[in-house]
């Protein structure tokens, strides 16, 4: 079963990390040859095709899924009624003694 849209599972990240490794592996090959400025465009074309996929990667691995976004909601609203304690002017040295 394909996974969401909205989420970044296993497969996308080891692609990835896959695509990170391809890059580097060629732009060495590319240095050890003495050839890096040669193949601009194809260095170019991975890293555009590299950038998209991380730009995914940042904005799904933050997604929130449904479930998570109404956790989320409960927490944030059993905090928000959540008594508040408000701070008195009292202050005790200038409490006037009581004689008992």
């Amino acid at each position: 079963m394909r996974e969401p849209e909205q989420t970044y599972g296993d497969d996308r990240r080891r692609q990835l990390v896959a695509l990170l490794r391809a890059l580097a592996a060629r732009i060495a090959e590319l240095d050890a040859n003495g050839t890096l400025l040669e193949h601009a465009a194809e260095l170019m074309r991975m890293t555009g095709d590299l950038r998209s996929e991380l730009f995914h990667y940042e904005v799904r691995a933050t997604y929130d899924t449904p479930e998570v976004a109404e956790s989320r909601r409960i927490v944030d609203e059993a905090l928000a009624n959540e008594p508040h304690w408000e701070p008195t002017k009292w202050q005790p040295e200038k409490d006037p003694e009581k004689e008992w």
